[in-house]
């Protein structure tokens, strides 16, 4: 059976930087720890006044498809994935193709393209949505582009702000991949839920609490589901697990609930019986009350053991690297933890091939997917080409009255004109409004 996967990925980071224990904590009055200890953030990427959610899908897929040398006629699809659309009609895939065809001789006139929404979860759904367009033959022996790209903003004073951030992941979908062969195999965990919504209007409205628990609460189902198709998950099979990350510290505590379930009823929970004790079974206690209590008390001991913790240093803490440096990137964000984990493999030297990837997508609304993914033998050097390093060092390091200006611009509510703070270079850029109130688009050499 013919496989199919990531062939090549690209990162585009917003050209702009708030540093959040440096410029962020002293605005607000709060100690730095409690974003690089607490959220676990260094910083939030933004975009500049030229940038938006078309701008970084246009430049992430255009460095992808000059890298791998592809042009109009290898792609059979464009599928955009975004919370942050500005049209409820004419999708942004269209714009990005717009924007490509300005820098080929080809176009993209016989790719099929749409646009994804279910919050952060619709970019591994625009994966799925392109693997099964080539399982099923009906690809011609093209890939397709998929795109994950958002403007992450709060409004000013929000609880979310700190966790704020842009930029755009581009992977290319295509048989006999050269980065990650995805698994047929998949779990999911979804209900109606209101933690996270955005009706008509930018920013979002979140219930925060709620909205943890919700991501933790369906990350739970589709793991158990996953399990129900591809078979029990053992800690000592899996090389790295990807989660979704709205910011580094919600990501702590799905990792060790996470270890605590895939550890139950293996010789890992007796190894560390002698230490803890064994998991609470629901039928020993009385109440329902009294057994999540002892639940509680396990996983605080769990999350203090050397062997958790070892764990999560090995398996959780290195696809954390970049989110620490750009903030939430909504669609973008369970992708840029996969690339952060490889990333930090290359970097150890740490040979990846045939290893697996769990990865653990969340949606707010609400939806969670697990799948498994293997990293191919051409991984090392998919990743090396990336110049993520480049690009998060490059950012205009913002003022804070830099950044009430920059934000103010990306408002839709507010009509305010902002000097560039960097000078674009060979990258797409809002060129104005067009005739019928479209954005345009032009490509700066």
């Amino acid at each position: 059976m013919t496989t199919v996967g990531i062939d090549a990925v690209e990162i585009w980071t917003g050209n702009l930087k708030l540093d959040l224990p440096g410029t962020f904590a002293p605005q607000k009055g709060e100690a730095p720890e409690k974003y690089t200890k607490g959220l676990g953030l260094n910083a939030s990427s933004f975009p500049d006044s030229y940038e938006d959610i078309v701008t970084m899908a246009a430049n992430a897929a255009y460095r992808l498809m000059d890298r791998k040398g592809l042009d109009p006629d290898d792609v059979g699809r464009i599928d955009v994935a975004t919370e942050s659309a500005f049209d409820n009609s004419k999708p942004v895939s269209t714009y990005v193709a717009g924007c490509l065809e300005q820098v080929y001789d080809g176009d993209f006139h016989h790719a099929n393209k749409g646009e994804r929404k279910f919050a952060c979860i619709a970019g591994t759904q625009s994966l799925d949505d392109a693997y099964n367009w080539i399982r099923a033959g009906r690809n011609r022996g093209r890939g397709a582009l998929v795109i994950a790209t958002d403007t992450a903003l709060y409004a000013r004073g929000d609880a979310g702000e700190a966790t704020q951030g842009a930029g755009a992941v581009a992977m290319y979908i295509a048989e006999d991949p050269d980065l990650i062969e995805l698994s047929p195999e998949q779990g999911y965990g979804s209900a109606d839920e209101t933690d996270f919504l955005k009706p008509n209007q930018q920013f979002p409205s979140v219930d925060g609490k709620r909205s943890v628990k919700v991501y933790l609460a369906r990350m739970r189902e589709a793991l158990q589901d996953f399990e129900t198709v591809a078979g029990d998950v053992h800690p000592d099979d899996v090389a790295f697990i990807p989660f979704h990350t709205p910011f580094p510290g919600m990501v702590r505590k799905a990792g060790l609930l996470g270890y605590r379930y895939i550890t139950r009823d293996t010789a890992i929970e007796e190894e560390l019986a002698a230490e803890i004790g064994r998991q609470p079974r629901a039928e020993a206690f009385d109440t329902e009350e009294e057994y999540h209590e002892a639940r509680r008390e396990y996983t605080d001991a769990l999350k203090e053991t050397d062997r958790y913790q070892e764990w999560y240093a090995e398996t959780i803490d290195p696809t954390l690297t970049i989110s620490r440096e750009v903030g939430n990137w909504y669609t973008g964000s369970v992708h840029i933890a996969r690339i952060s984990a490889l990333k930090q493999a290359l970097e150890n030297g740490r040979d990846m091939t045939d290893q697996t990837l769990l990865v653990g997508s969340y949606g707010s609304g609400a939806q969670a997917e697990i799948h498994a993914e293997t990293v191919r033998d051409g991984w090392a050097e998919e990743i090396e080409a990336l110049n993520v390093d480049e690009q998060l060092a490059e950012r205009y390091d913002l003022s804070w009255e830099d950044y009430e200006e920059v934000h103010d611009a990306h408002n839709h509510e507010m009509d305010v004109d902002v000097e560039e703070f960097t000078t674009p270079e060979e990258e797409f850029v809002f060129d104005g409004w067009g005739r019928m109130g479209e954005r345009k688009y032009r490509y700066v050499e």
